[in-house]
C-alpha cells in the first residue's frame, strides 16, 4: 500500500488530482482530488473518498446517489503528485447518471470485451427461456465449445473469401462464443491477457 507520506500534497496547495478509473473496462470515469484525510479514509475504507473543492470539504462517492467506488489499486505518477485509482464502480460515477464524466459512451475501444464479459455474467444466470447465453450455459462447456469451433469456421470462411462486414460480424460471434466459453470453464478475458502478457516479456 501507498505509503502517504510519500505523496505530494504540497505542490497543489494540499490536493492531489485523482484519475478514477473502472478496475475492469479501463474506462476514465471521473477526475477528482483527494486530501491527505480523504486519501487516508479511502485507504481506510476501501471506497473512493474525496476533497470537494466545490463544498470544501470531505466527500465519499455514494453518501446521497448510492453509486459507489469500491478501490481496487491506487498508483501514484512518477513524481508522487497525482494518483490513478482503479475501481469496482456499483452504479454510475458521474453525478449525471452517467457511467462517466467524460460523455455518453459506455467502455469504448477495448474495454467494451470487458463489459461484454459483465453482460455474459449476468445472462448466464438468468432463466434460459428468455436468454440464449443462459440456455447455452445450461448446455454445458462441451456444447458452448462447439459453438466456439463453428463461429471459429465461419470466421475462417469469411476471412478467407467474405467481404469485410462479414469478417467483422463472424468475428464478434466468435469472440462472444469465445467468452462465454471462459466464463463456463470458471475463467475470465483477464487470465487470457495475463499469458498474453508473459508471452510479451518472454518476446
Amino acid at each position: 500500500m501507498i505509503d502517504a507520506n510519500s505523496l505530494d500534497f504540497a505542490k497543489g496547495d494540499g490536493l492531489i488530482p485523482v484519475v478514477v478509473q473502472d478496475a475492469a473496462t479501463l474506462q476514465v470515469l471521473t477526475l477528482a482530488y483527494m486530501d491527505r484525510a480523504a486519501f487516508d479514509e479511502t485507504v481506510k475504507s476501501g471506497e473512493a473518498t474525496f476533497f470537494s473543492r466545490s463544498r470544501g470539504g470531505r466527500w465519499r462517492k455514494g453518501e446521497t446517489s448510492g453509486d459507489r467506488l469500491h478501490v481496487v489499486s491506487i498508483t501514484p505518477d512518477c513524481d508522487s503528485d497525482a494518483l490513478v485509482l482503479k475501481v469496482r464502480p456499483v452504479g454510475n460515477a458521474c453525478h449525471l447518471n452517467r457511467v462517466s464524466c467524460f460523455g455518453d459512451e459506455d467502455a469504448p475501444g477495448v474495454g467494451r470485451l470487458a463489459r461484454l464479459e459483465q453482460t455474459i455474467a449476468v445472462r448466464a444466470a438468468a432463466d434460459p427461456a428468455e436468454s440464449w447465453t443462459a440456455r447455452l450455459m445450461a448446455e454445458g462447456p462441451k456444447r458452448v465449445a462447439q459453438k466456439v469451433g463453428e463461429e471459429g469456421v465461419e470466421t475462417a470462411l469469411a476471412g478467407a473469401a467474405g467481404p469485410d462486414e462479414e469478417l467483422a460480424s463472424e468475428s464478434a460471434d466468435l469472440i462472444y462464443h469465445l467468452l462465454v466459453l471462459l466464463h463456463a470453464r470458471g475463467l475470465k478475458l483477464q487470465d487470457v491477457l495475463d499469458v498474453l502478457a508473459a508471452r510479451a516479456v518472454k518476446a
